[in-house]
């Protein structure tokens, strides 16, 4: 079975085009599942729909998420269904076809976590201006997630090639899963952009290679190579903690939460729904609206004007 799992993630997840990262996710999380198997006397070629049941409720008592066992229990469908596909003995049907993971029970907005106006503009502050190459790097790469919201996969995916530039317009086009699109870049992110580049310029004395990597390593081990998703990470929270804003009561802030932070201060600055959606990549507006759920809970409660004689 490991074998037709290897195969098919080589041929089939998204569609042979699966990243480094998630190619390495559903091989974790199926060896977890075989190891769980193994522990309760149990060959995963004969597991049918009851012990994959058992499997989601091993899963709910530890303590998993739905969105954590949702995901677990999607790679152990596909496991299935690449054993069924390469004609695995034993495994004439996909036992996990039908088993869900718990329905959330949480409010879908408690996940959001973002920066607000003022908080951002800290963070930014925190960044130093000393003409550096690793604070130029970081000033734009920082202040581009936090205002037009691009992953960390697609920052970490991009090169010199995938400037774009239209006249006196500058964007990024970036790459996540199955699709394209191109980041516009505000004037000032724009400039941001130039200064990075002319020093990385000056660093090697000569122009940039176009399949050279847009965001690199400075670390003295690494300096160079393309700049890692965990490097990316790392260097936002180095200035989270720096401005004090990484743990607050009630909030710990993330890269991810810079994405969030595009996404809740573009629609108060008055964008609309479908730019936001275009800007941040979503396929589904739903994504998006929650959104302008976070800014309608505040700003639009019924309960104001109504509250005069509390």
């Amino acid at each position: 079975m490991n074998q037709a799992f290897a195969d098919f993630l080589s041929i089939d997840v998204a569609a042979g085009q699966a990243s480094n990262d998630t190619l390495a996710t559903y091989r974790l999380q199926v060896a977890r599942f075989v190891k769980w198997c193994l522990g309760v006397g149990l060959q995963p070629s004969q597991a049918t729909v009851a012990d994959i049941k058992t499997y989601r409720r091993y899963l709910v008592d530890r303590g998993d998420k739905s969105s954590t066992i949702a995901l677990k229990l999607g790679v152990v469908r596909r496991f299935y269904q690449a054993a069924v596909e390469k004609q695995v003995p034993g495994v004439s049907v996909n036992p996990a076809t039908s088993v869900k993971a718990p329905l959330e029970s949480i409010d879908p907005a408690e996940r959001i976590t973002y920066l607000e106006k003022e908080e951002l503009d800290l963070l930014l502050d925190t960044i130093s201006d000393d003409g550096s190459l690793i604070s130029a790097r970081d000033r734009f790469m920082i202040a581009l997630m936090a205002i037009e919201g691009p992953r960390t996969v697609e920052l970490h995916r991009v090169n010199i090639s995938d400037i774009v530039r239209r006249g006196n317009d500058v964007g990024i086009q970036v790459q996540a899963k199955r699709s394209r699109r191109v980041v516009p870049l505000t004037a000032r992110l724009a400039v941001r952009l130039e200064q990075y580049l002319e020093l990385r310029r000056k660093l090697t004395g000569q122009e940039l290679d176009p399949s050279e990597p847009l965001f690199i390593s400075l670390d003295r081990a690494t300096s160079g190579q393309r700049l890692s998703r965990r490097g990316i990470r790392k260097r936002v929270d180095h200035y989270l903690e720096l401005a004090s804003l990484k743990h607050a009561p009630g909030r710990t802030l993330t890269a991810h939460s810079l994405r969030h932070t595009a996404g809740t201060l573009g629609l108060r600055a008055g964008s609309t729904l479908r730019q936001v959606q275009d800007l941040l990549g979503h396929k589904n507006p739903q994504t998006t609206a929650i959104y302008v759920h976070i800014n309608d809970r505040w700003k639009a409660n019924p309960g104001l004007g109504i509250d005069d004689k509390v």
